[in-house]
């Protein structure tokens, strides 16, 4: 399980949490997961949503840190760009604009919004693999996702 399932969870983590901590949450959920081994049940779902939904709880431990880190950058912009300045000033302009908007976007979404909204477009999880993942039912996930899609086209003014 460990082998075919870690570089997944990892990515999933990281795009969520700084890189260094994703390390450590990805390992954190194998552990969990290998404790908790006589309560997974497959009728509600495969080892990869159970395996999401653990480390999405774990990311819950730091929503708050999360929720700083999104409003920051919506502040700050995307980090600096390491390629020669003469040859990125636009293209850092315009990533500045869409990763603050779109940093932006995710703050204003509730916990459970921003959860669906990020196991669906990082860990690219089904309406039924998120709601083993969260705990919910399959209904719960899509009124999540389409009120999360509703408050994102108003802040970004697009087709989301």
């Amino acid at each position: 399980m460990f082998d075919a399932h870690y570089e997944e969870i990892r990515r999933y983590i990281a795009r969520r949490i700084p890189l260094d901590m994703a390390e450590d949450l990805a390992a954190e959920t194998f552990l969990i997961a290998f404790q908790q081994r006589t309560l997974f049940d497959a009728s509600l779902g495969g080892v990869r949503p159970w395996l999401y939904g653990i480390a999405t709880n774990l990311i819950g431990r730091h929503r708050r840190a999360e929720l700083r880190r999104y409003r920051a950058l919506a502040r700050s912009g995307p980090p600096p760009d390491e390629a020669a300045h003469d040859e990125r000033v636009v293209d850092r302009l315009a990533a500045r604009v869409a990763v603050g908007r779109l940093a932006q976007a995710l703050a204003g979404l509730s916990p459970g919004e921003r959860d669906a909204v990020l196991l669906v477009a990082y860990g690219a999880l089904s309406y039924p693999e998120v709601a083993a993942a969260l705990g919910v039912a399959e209904g719960t996930v899509a009124s999540r996702l389409s009120r999360a899609r509703t408050k994102l086209r108003n802040v970004l003014g697009m087709e989301v």
